[in-house]
């Protein structure tokens, strides 16, 4: 993946036949609390079905849709519009 994205970041692996050190292992912990956010997110719009199932509306109105439903979502977050 991080060949495809640069700015992907991936867990570091375990050494063969060795242990994950303990520093590799903050370092998966660390990007998994930030990646999961991001799928927490993704979960709630897909609550709406708009990223679950086809949508069928006017194709023109996907982003405000999307748009009105990430507002509403950060709202009912707490977070600032």
């Amino acid at each position: 993946m991080a060949k495809q994205h640069d700015m992907s970041i991936t867990p570091r692996r375990k050494p063969p036949r060795n242990p994950l050190p303990k520093a590799d292992k903050q370092a998966n912990r660390t990007l998994a609390r930030l990646r999961i956010r991001g799928e927490h997110s993704i979960r709630r719009l897909k609550r709406f079905r708009i990223f679950a199932e086809r949508y069928r509306n006017r194709r023109r109105r996907f982003g405000l849709r999307l748009h009105l439903l990430a507002g509403i979502l950060n709202y009912e977050m707490g977070l600032p519009i």
